[in-house]
């Protein structure tokens, strides 16, 4: 079972092919046919993430637009805090998604299953949502909801077995302001409930001149509210710049804040090469009951030591190569190709290195502060057809 971190990490995999197909529709377009096939690599903490991703799109008469996608992740090593008290590991995550767009008029009505599967995490996503036109085509408003179903097992125990589920509400608007400037509010809020440790992950706590041990605890609810704004600015000379900001608030006391720059450029030296930029920058307290080193055991009613609920920033520069092959081959229009190479640094303000002490180097919590950075790869080829 990976943390939460790897599980977002997967859905960025997953969602950049899907972005290229939703941002290449518009609300009352169907979306053209095509076929993407994606490489994504993550390498950091000790962790290497790496698999392949296949999706194909096929339009129906002139209303309906259906879909199908296959995505593996391959996981192996282990993250600091699991050194701390466990092994590196290997496992694999299969995730299949089927889903279809029906196109009335000025509206898009869209419906979509997936699956998820690993050796000890099942899960299963049901989502609807639609948008709509209107005041000529300028403006259009967004709705959706999603429920998921999840499994929560455990390695070496088969008869650990867990529930939790998910509900997440979205609700979008993007306006055309100027014919250079388009602007996107969107606002979303998820319910979680149920089993919402990881069973592996431990937290520690002082005993006399000992450290304990003990598996995490966390609260059976968590209700997230995330509110973004976007904006994207042609530029005279064929360029665009996009700015993101994003505001995150959850009944765990976690508060995030996320900014992102991008700069998108057609190269006139090859025709049909464009160059995207991009920096971003995320901010993060920590949950309520977070804590690196408990003074004693059960001194909280919860407990976590998840790195990712810790008071930390993230640092991303990419940069991105997008190739479009025009001329037409067999039953292909044209195809794209597309590179993007991003590194992240992490740097934990109340979380330490708890290795550090396995092997003498340090007094218990009094740790280096850990950091670390990461390269993410991706690679994917667009047929259009």
């Amino acid at each position: 079972m990976k943390n939460n971190f790897i599980q977002a990490l997967g859905a960025l995999f997953v969602g950049t092919v899907a972005l290229v197909l939703a941002t290449s529709a518009g609300a009352a377009v169907l979306p053209e046919d095509r076929a993407d096939i994606l490489y994504h690599s993550y390498d950091g903490d000790n962790v290497k993430i790496d698999g392949p991703s296949v999706l194909v799109r096929k339009n129906v008469a002139d209303t309906v637009s259906v879909y199908g996608n296959y995505y593996v992740d391959e996981v192996s090593g282990a993250s600091v805090d699991v050194l701390s008290y466990g092994s590196p590991y290997s496992e694999e995550r299969e995730q299949y998604s089927v889903g279809a767009d029906y196109l009335y008029d000025k509206t898009m009505m869209s419906a979509s299953y997936t699956n998820s599967s690993e050796n000890d995490y099942e899960a299963d996503t049901y989502s609807l949502s639609f948008s709509q036109d209107f005041f000529g085509d300028l403006s259009t408003l967004s709705m959706g909801v999603s429920y998921g179903e999840n499994i929560v097992g455990q390695n070496g125990d088969t008869s650990f077995k867990e529930y939790n589920d998910q509900t997440r509400y979205s609700l979008g608007l993007t306006q055309v302001l100027t014919k250079n400037l388009i602007v996107a509010l969107n606002a979303e809020s998820v319910v979680d409930e149920g089993y919402l440790n990881n069973p592996y992950r431990q937290v520690r706590f002082l005993t006399g001149d000992a450290v304990g041990r003990k598996t995490e605890l966390y609260p059976s609810t968590r209700n997230s509210d995330a509110y973004a704004i976007k904006g994207m600015f042609y530029l005279p000379y064929r360029a665009s710049l996009r700015a993101d900001y994003r505001l995150y608030r959850d009944s765990w006391g976690i508060d995030a804040d996320t900014y992102e720059l991008r700069y998108i450029h057609p190269l006139k030296q090859v025709e049909g090469l464009t160059l995207e930029l991009r920096y971003r920058v995320h901010d993060q307290t920590q949950a309520d009951f977070y804590s690196d080193l408990l003074p004693f055991e059960d001194a909280t009613n919860f407990y976590a030591r998840d790195k990712e609920l810790s008071t930390f920033s993230t640092t991303q520069l990419g940069v991105g190569l997008s190739y479009e092959y025009k001329r037409p081959w067999l039953f292909v229009d044209r195809t794209t190709f597309n590179l993007h190479y991003d590194r992240l640094q992490f740097d934990y303000d109340n979380f330490r290195d708890a290795t550090q002490s396995l092997n003498g180097n340090y007094a218990v919590g009094e740790e280096p502060l850990f950091s670390f950075d990461a390269d993410v790869i991706r690679f994917f080829i667009s047929v259009f057809y």
